[in-house]
C-alpha cells in the first residue's frame, strides 16, 4: 500500500466469507490497497461468490420473499408493456428486427417488452440478452422458455450489431471510482486490510491516496467532498459504438446531468447499498451479500456516447418518458391490481423523477424520427 495512504476507520464486517477471503487476498496480491472500482467488480461479479454471481433473491417487491430491491419491471408489468411500444416504434424507425438487451434480471423486462411487441404486431428476429451472471441468465432462461431459441444469450459484442439495445439499471451496477477531497487535497478513496490483531481477523478498511484525478466538474467550495467517477460506463457505451451499426438504444437509470452530479451540497456522493429493501452506505461489510451501486452522471455518458460517434437521441425522466410512450392508454383496461403500481412509476417523489431514459443510436439511424417516449419534455439541454 502506498505510505502515503491515510487508513479511515469503518464498523467490522460480519458477513463476506469466502468472497471476503478473494478479495483480501486481491488486496494482498496488488501491494495492500485496491482502486474501489475493482473492490465492487470482485464484490459484485466474482463467479459464485459476487452479489450478481450467487444464488441469493434479488429481484421483488417485499422484503419477506428475500429480495433486496425492486425494479420497474416488477413493480408493473406496465413498464415493460410501454417500454414495448418504444421498442416497435426504433425497430420499424430504424429498419432491425433484433433487441439487445443488457443485463436483464430476472427476465421481466424481456417477456413484458417481447408480449407487446406481439400485441402489436411488430415483426422481429431475434431478442439476445447480455448478462455476466450465469445463476440470472438460468432464471431468465426459464421464464422465457415460451419464445423459444428465438430469445438467446451471449457472452460478448458480435462484430456488427444491429437492433435496438436497452439497459435498465445496469450503468448504475458499472464499478466506479472513488474521489475525496479532504483539506483541499483530492485522494482516490480505496480499500486496504488492517492487521490481525488479538485473535481478530484481518478486516477490509477504507484507505484514501493523492490521486491527479478529478471529477469531470468543478466542484466549488473548500469543503470535504466524496463523489464517483464512471470511467467503466462510459467505455462501455464506447465500446458499443465500435459494434453498432443501425438501431436505437434506451437507458434507464437513476442519475442526475452533470451540473447535478457534483453539486457543492452533494458532498456525500450517491454510492448506496441494498438489502432486504433497507439501504445503507458500507459497502465493505457483508460483501457478496448486499446489491453495490452508484447514480448516473448522464451528461459524462451522453459526451462518451457523442465522442464516439452517436447521436443522443433524447433524455427525459422516466414518468415523462413513460406517460408519452403511452403508459396510460395501455394500462386503462388493467385490472385494478396491476393498476397500482403505475403511480410508483411516474410521481415525481417516487421512480418517475429520479430515473432518468437517455436514448443514444448511430447517426445512420438518427435521421427522419423522433423516439415517442420524448414528444414532451425532452431535457437534452441540460446534459
Amino acid at each position: 500500500m502506498d505510505s502515503k495512504a491515510e487508513i479511515l476507520p469503518v464498523p467490522p464486517s460480519d458477513g463476506g466469507g469466502e468472497l471476503r477471503s478473494v478479495i483480501v487476498q486481491a488486496c494482498h496480491e496488488a501491494g495492500g490497497w485496491l482502486p474501489f472500482d475493482r473492490f465492487m467488480a470482485l464484490a459484485l461479479y466474482t463467479p459464485g461468490l459476487g452479489y450478481y454471481a450467487n444464488g441469493l433473491v434479488k429481484f421483488g417487491a417485499l422484503p419477506l420473499s428475500g429480495s433486496d430491491f425492486v425494479t420497474a419491471p416488477e413493480l408493473s408489468p406496465w413498464f415493460g408493456r410501454t417500454l414495448g411500444r418504444q421498442v416497435g416504434q426504433a425497430l420499424q424507425a430504424t429498419g432491425t428486427d433484433e433487441v439487445w438487451e443488457f443485463g436483464a434480471g430476472s427476465g421481466a423486462l424481456a417477456e413484458q417488452v417481447l408480449t407487446q411487441l406481439q400485441a402489436d404486431g411488430v415483426p422481429w428476429r431475434r431478442y439476445t440478452i447480455v448478462d455476466l451472471s450465469g445463476v440470472l441468465r438460468q432464471r431468465q432462461q426459464q421464464r422465457l422458455a415460451a419464445w423459444g431459441d428465438r430469445v438467446q444469450w451471449a457472452s460478448a459484442l458480435p462484430g456488427r450489431l444491429e437492433g435496438v439495445v436497452l439497459g435498465n439499471e445496469v450503468l448504475d451496477a458499472m464499478p466506479v471510482q472513488l474521489l475525496k477531497r479532504s483539506g483541499g487535497v483530492w485522494y482516490e478513496r480505496g480499500v486496504a486490510i488492517r492487521p490481525a490483531t488479538h485473535g481478530r481477523p484481518e478486516e477490509l478498511v477504507w484507505a484514501d491516496r493523492p490521486t491527479p484525478l478529478r471529477p469531470p466538474a468543478d466542484v466549488p467550495g473548500a469543503h470535504d467532498y466524496l463523489t464517483e467517477i464512471h470511467p467503466q460506463a462510459e467505455a462501455f457505451i464506447r465500446t458499443l459504438a465500435d459494434h453498432w451499426r443501425r438501431g436505437a438504444a434506451f437507458f434507464i437509470d437513476y442519475g442526475f446531468p452533470e451540473t447535478e452530479y457534483y453539486h457543492p451540497q452533494r458532498h456525500m456522493g450517491t454510492l448506496m447499498c441494498h438489502r432486504l429493501h433497507r439501504s445503507d452506505a458500507d459497502p465493505l461489510a457483508d460483501v457478496g451479500l448486499k446489491d453495490i451501486t452508484a447514480h448516473v452522471n448522464f451528461t459524462g455518458v451522453a459526451l462518451a456516447a457523442q465522442e464516439a460517434g452517436l447521436q443522443v437521441m433524447g433524455y427525459t425522466s422516466q414518468g415523462r418518458f413513460l406517460l408519452n410512450a403511452g403508459l396510460l392508454e395501455l394500462a386503462a383496461q388493467a385490472p385494478m391490481a396491476e393498476r397500482a403500481g403505475l403511480a410508483r412509476l411516474v410521481h415525481e417523489h417516487e421512480m418517475g423523477e429520479l430515473f432518468k431514459v437517455l436514448a443514444l443510436a448511430p447517426m445512420a439511424s438518427a435521421e427522419g424520427w423522433l423516439p415517442m417516449g420524448f414528444a414532451r419534455g425532452d431535457r437534452t439541454h441540460t446534459l
